[in-house]
């Protein structure tokens, strides 16, 4: 039997071709997935050492500025801190409820940032529902920390399980009117459609001005979302000894961590999207070019801008939100419970019926 080498070596080259096509079909599947992640834990770890300078400079302290130029790698130290601390288990307790708790609090939040447009061209998913799938996924992250409660076996940890469950029902329900208004304005739900709808007339085209009844409860909505002082009832410290973080330790303890830092800045980040512009800036943005001698914006430099604008404007939210932690006490259950019945939910309900009657009137 004779061989043609040609023919083999035909095979074997088609094979490797092969090969490479997977290779590369898989590190495109990957890196769309890991580039957002890789920016969101960067974004977090700034955010970590911004709310401590903050802090400190509000009462009047240096903060940390040891590890690493300004202590700008505090966070990170922290970070790897926990991942090689112990992680103990409540000998009682619910295992699986206790270990998957964390991790449903995370992705539920981590899934938001895929409708979330930090530029024209750079968003994961531009859907049709795109606000009211981060509404819907972020109803998840409660039924995680509630889980986390019962699994741990202690009245103070189930306790605080229920205040977020309970937090998190009060204040998802106003905070949806504001929502659809701001659909309604937009004609879309597309968090893409929603920014294009406010970059007509520059600053004066933002939602801010056409609701500004529904920012104010969106904004205290947001807050109590991420159980940001004066709304931290769920682990309040001198009542219930961190609440459902009691019993946890190392890495588990370090996703309930990540899990409020990324619930703020996805919170920042739609204050952004739906009241700020997004990534427009203040000023229309036909006159860029012309101010800027650029005859056309386009391609990485339009992104890049888009992206430093969005950030920017997110960092405002995040700035109120440290500086609110400082400035008002916290407020009792049962306050935080009325507020948001009793004030916030009419308001919004409210505000969704003027924009309804508008845009009716309008047609």
């Amino acid at each position: 039997m004779i061989i043609d080498t040609t023919e083999v070596r035909a095979i074997n080259s088609f094979s490797r071709l092969e090969s490479l096509k997977e290779v590369y079909g898989l590190i495109r599947l990957l890196v769309p997935i890991f580039i957002p992640i890789f920016g969101i834990t960067i974004g977090i770890l700034i955010i970590v050492w911004l709310e401590r300078k903050l802090s400190a400079g509000v009462q009047q302290r240096i903060g940390p500025e040891y590890a690493g130029p300004f202590g700008i790698l505090q966070a990170l130290a922290d970070g790897t801190k926990l991942l090689v601390k112990e992680d103990l288990l409540p000998s009682r307790g619910d295992i699986r409820l206790f270990s998957i708790g964390p991790s449903i609090a995370v992705i539920s939040i981590l899934l938001s940032y895929s409708v979330i447009p930090f530029s024209y061209r750079l968003v994961l998913a531009d859907l049709s529902i795109g606000v009211f799938l981060w509404i819907s996924i972020s109803s998840i992250a409660p039924f995680g920390l509630l889980m986390s409660g019962y699994g741990s076996n202690n009245k103070y940890s189930f306790l605080g399980g229920l205040r977020a469950a309970a937090q998190s029902i009060s204040y998802e329900i106003p905070l949806t009117p504001c929502v659809l208004s701001i659909s309604l304005l937009s004609n879309s739900s597309s968090t893409v459609d929603i920014v294009e709808a406010q970059s007509k007339y520059g600053f004066w085209g933002w939602n801010l001005w056409r609701q500004p009844i529904g920012f104010t409860v969106f904004l205290i909505s947001s807050l109590a979302e991420c159980e940001r002082l004066p709304f931290d009832l769920p682990e309040a410290e001198e009542e219930l000894v961190a609440g459902y973080q009691t019993e946890y330790s190392g890495i588990k303890f370090g996703l309930f961590y990540v899990a409020s830092y990324l619930n703020l800045l996805v919170s920042s980040l739609f204050v952004t999207v739906l009241y700020l512009g997004g990534w427009n800036l203040p000023i229309p943005f036909i006159l860029i070019p012309d101010f800027f001698g650029i005859n056309e914006l386009g391609g990485i430099f339009e992104t890049t801008i888009g992206i430093f604008i969005t950030l920017a404007k997110a960092y405002l939210f995040l700035f109120i939100s440290i500086t609110t932690r400082w400035t008002l006490p916290r407020m009792r259950m049962d306050q935080l419970l009325n507020l948001g019945w009793k004030f916030l939910l009419p308001i919004s309900l409210g505000n969704l019926l003027l924009t309804t009657s508008s845009q009716l009137l309008s047609l």
